[in-house]
């Protein structure tokens, strides 16, 4: 049985990195492909791989996901995220959900406790609650910067769609040594959104999408734009069709801006192991280890390369 050589990507979220932020996006997606990547080599599942490196990301205030998530009109935080298993095209997903540390995990009880693939606001926190997932108080998941700019952004001048451009969804795509791929992707959402704002990253084929006959997508940009164009979805007929990932990653960010004028980023796999992250915002951070090497970047053409030994070694010490 050839048996695949387990690949793992993740993103930190498509827009502007701000100079004093690079440093902690960046070794928050290198340690987030690291620990699915570790996961992986320990015959783990794509889907508990993925699961493992969002949860790294949402627990890290540096992203809009989980703690560090962005507040909507009214001061509070509601997260979406979605998990899928390209095997059987299970998936499950949560949306405006509050009072979490780690809405993905909350997706994935959905999918393998439920019937469902989606639940939402209130519903979500009765099910996380038997599901015996702890409460916590709201004040954990708001940081200090998060609050600054829900307040910037209430002033009368202020311009929301300014900030948006800094978003911040999570994202992992992997593929295991059986060959399955999967994909979660996990949000804050936009900066003052209108209360049950729900974005791309619950819906699925939108958010992300994992087909184990094709590939794996997680998205990020503007959530309004990808759902127009099911961009998760799109990338992965391109290749369908016969396209390499990172072309069907262009041609998907390149319809996506011609026809609605939305920009955004992804991170693709195939089910052969090749892969891609590619971006048409002025950022995006991501990082993935494959044959024993990490790579990773945040601007445009930067592609930074490590063995996995030294990146491990680094990781020990603190980036």
């Amino acid at each position: 049985l050839g048996r695949m050589k387990p690949v793992i990507v993740v993103h930190g979220g498509a827009g502007r990195v701000f100079k004093e932020r690079e440093e902690g996006c960046r070794s928050g997606v290198v340690r987030a492909a690291l620990r699915g990547h570790r996961l992986l080599q320990q015959g783990g599942t794509a889907l508990d791989a993925v699961e493992e490196a969002v949860r790294s990301m949402e627990d890290d205030p540096h992203f809009n996901a989980g703690c560090g998530s962005v507040l909507n009109e009214k001061g509070e935080v509601e997260m979406d995220a979605i998990i899928m298993d390209g095997k059987n095209l299970g998936s499950g997903a949560v949306s405006a959900v509050k009072c979490v540390a780690n809405p993905i995990k909350l997706a994935r009880l959905v999918m393998e406790k439920t019937k469902h693939l989606l639940l939402t606001g209130h519903g979500a926190q009765l099910f996380a609650r038997a599901m015996g997932i702890p409460e916590v108080p709201e004040e954990k998941l708001i940081t200090e910067r998060s609050r600054e700019r829900w307040k910037k952004n209430l002033e009368p001048d202020s311009n929301p769609e300014e900030f948006q451009k800094d978003l911040g969804t999570v994202g992992a795509v992997a593929i295991d040594s059986e060959g399955n791929v999967a994909c979660a992707t996990s949000t804050g959402g936009l900066s003052n959104k209108l209360t049950g704002r729900v974005g791309d990253t619950a819906c699925i084929g939108s958010g992300g999408y994992a087909d184990n006959c094709c590939g794996a997508a997680s998205t990020t940009g503007h959530g309004e734009s990808i759902m127009k164009v099911v961009l998760a979805r799109l990338v992965l007929y391109h290749m369908e069709q016969g396209m390499s990932p990172e072309m069907a990653a262009d041609a998907a960010l390149d319809y996506m801006e011609t026809r609605v004028g939305g920009r955004g980023g992804l991170i693709v796999v195939n089910r052969s192991g090749e892969w891609a992250a590619r971006f048409s915002t002025k950022q995006m951070s991501w990082a993935a280890v494959k044959d024993d090497q990490l790579l990773y970047g945040i601007h445009a053409g930067e592609r930074e390369t490590k063995s996995l030994g030294e990146a491990l070694a680094s990781e020990c010490e603190g980036f």
